[in-house]
């Protein structure tokens, strides 16, 4: 008798034993099948063509840094930042060669106005003012478009250039047919005035700044300090109609993204100065961090909104365009631009 209820003791044991086995065994295996099905599905990352207007410079330091430090990355973008290599780079965004472009209000004013016309649309203002202007050596003492008379003017042979020389001059009473104008294209302004021209069109973020870093002293006349019609945006951010049509959502994490990196720079001038370089070793270290400083503290608006653009200012300058026949048609400057992407 003691023998069987041993038996049946072990016989119960083992049976408990193999139930909690295989209920901690099916247990685990339901656990690991819920974890799968909770677990995030990660989408895939979309690649996007970022096209600057020119070789990278501090205008363009927030796009840098919104790849470098991961922003487009957490957007779900991978982004390739590429110069223009025919064209400009509204002609590129237009031909679909890329789904951002870096370019600036008179050139999507002439685009859109051409025949035919290159269909592009301008989403963000990386500046919201006109940063540039006539600069010369102090010593010459040209500080007004008075003082444009007998000089020689260095510039790049845009029709801009000749009509807002003309403009600013008969304003002044100043007699357009005693100034010359010559090409000199990209060359340096420092060694241009010291040598070839009295003045030039400088953009004061770049060159004035250099300016500055190497000990060269200037007059810089601001072009909108002249005519208020003159403060417009340059550099924008565009992308083509297409994009705008069908790729919204896409628009919209770009934008986001890139913002924080401008806001990024912003907050931080010296450490973007050192993305910039990384990605561009060829640039003047001191220029570039100099540069920075300035330009971090022109980035955003009056609004606080980085990017946001005035409708005063797309009707101003393109209107001015009109009136000095750099267009043959009005703009419609209301579809020109859009700030429906960073409500």
């Amino acid at each position: 008798m003691k023998n069987e209820k041993r038996r049946f003791k072990l016989i119960l044991f083992l049976s408990l034993a193999a139930i909690t086995i295989f209920t901690l065994i099916t247990g685990c295996g339901k656990a690991g099948q819920q974890d799968s099905v909770t677990e995030p599905v990660k989408s895939e990352t979309q690649k996007i063509t970022i096209v600057l207007d020119w070789v990278p410079n501090t205008n363009h330091t927030g796009i840098y840094v919104a790849r470098d430090r991961g922003y487009y990355s957490e957007a779900g973008l991978e982004a390739e930042i590429v110069q223009p290599t025919e064209g400009g780079s509204a002609d590129l965004i237009a031909a679909g060669k890329g789904e951002f472009g870096i370019s600036y209000q008179e050139q999507v004013t002439y685009a859109r106005t051409a025949s035919p016309s290159l269909p592009v649309v301008a989403i963000a203002a990386i500046l919201p003012h006109n940063t540039s202007g006539f600069a010369s050596m102090k010593e010459k003492n040209i500080v007004s478009p008075k003082d444009f008379e007998n000089k020689t003017y260095g510039g790049w042979g845009s029709p801009v250039e000749d009509a807002m020389l003309r403009e600013l001059m008969e304003k002044y009473n100043a007699d357009f047919s005693k100034l010359s104008i010559v090409n000199i294209g990209a060359s340096d302004f420092i060694t241009s005035v010291q040598r070839d021209v009295d003045f030039s069109w400088i953009y004061y973020g770049w060159d004035g700044i250099a300016s500055e870093v190497k000990n060269f002293e200037i007059n810089f006349m601001l072009l909108q300090d002249f005519d208020e019609r003159l403060d417009f945006y340059t550099p924008t951010i565009i992308i083509s109609e297409e994009t705008l049509a069908a790729k919204k959502e896409l628009v919209k994490k770009f934008l986001d993204a890139t913002r924080k990196g401008y806001i990024y720079a912003i907050e931080n001038p010296d450490e973007s100065a050192e993305i910039l370089l990384k990605n561009a070793p060829e640039l003047d270290r001191e220029i570039v961090l100099r540069s920075q400083q300035y330009l971090s503290s022109k980035y955003m608006p009056e609004n606080r909104k980085w990017g946001y653009m005035e409708e005063k200012i797309w009707k101003n300058f393109s209107e001015w365009m009109f009136e000095n026949e750099l267009i043959t048609q009005k703009l419609d400057y209301k579809n020109a631009y859009t700030n429906e992407f960073l409500e």
